[in-house]
């Protein structure tokens, strides 16, 4: 049996980079038979009627060598995505290629997660739509001018980029930034194609 249980308030601290200030972040334990078996935040997306996605949010432990002798300074974190599956009670990670825990949103349509990626030096900004069946993104696009800035003191979560739109029929996804247009992908199986603004008035004018 899977449940989510009550929601608690939790202090989280960004870190590096950001404000010092505490984030206040709702969290909810995921229970499989009435055991915890993780801790989630924010709400679950269906992907089908077994299996569905839900992100994820853990304690780590602060405390340093030095304070070995104490009790373990527990802090709150922010994590990646898991996939559950109702029948058989299984939680597995889902692999999101240059998903940031900070500054990535995703956006989730039937088994496809669109964010803004960040590489492994935080210089460069990706538009990514990954499939929870493939290792690899589906599509990965550089956002030029768009780029986060890890030690400036007014960076705020989940701020590399808008959270992207998707569209039905045709499937289609629209990723945003400031002071560029808008970049809007067509999805097609595990293939991508880019389609400007103007195709995209054409066909809805049809």
């Amino acid at each position: 049996m899977i449940t989510l249980g009550k929601w608690n308030t939790v202090q989280w601290l960004p870190g590096a980079g950001a404000t010092e200030k505490p984030v206040a972040l709702k969290v909810r334990p995921l229970l499989v038979d009435a055991r915890v078996k993780e801790f989630t935040l924010g709400p679950p997306h269906e992907v089908t009627d077994r299996l569905f996605v839900i992100r994820r949010a853990f304690r780590v432990n602060d405390s340093l060598p030095q304070e070995s002798n104490a009790s373990p300074h527990w802090q709150w974190q922010r994590g990646g995505w898991l996939l559950v599956d109702r029948i058989t009670g299984h939680v597995s990670p889902i692999n999101l290629p240059e998903f940031d825990a900070f500054y990535s949103a995703a956006s989730w349509y039937r088994d496809y997660a669109a964010y803004c990626g960040v590489s492994d030096d935080d210089k460069k900004v990706y538009a990514i739509v990954a499939q929870i069946s493939r290792r690899k993104a589906v599509l990965k696009k550089l956002l030029d001018g768009v780029s986060v800035n890890m030690e400036t003191q007014d960076s705020a979560p989940d701020s590399a980029c808008p959270i992207p739109s998707w569209q039905r029929a045709p499937t289609r996804v629209t990723f945003e930034s400031t002071g560029a247009p808008n970049q809007i992908f067509a999805i097609r199986g595990h293939s991508v194609d880019l389609i400007s603004e103007e195709q995209d008035d054409e066909e809805a004018e049809k």
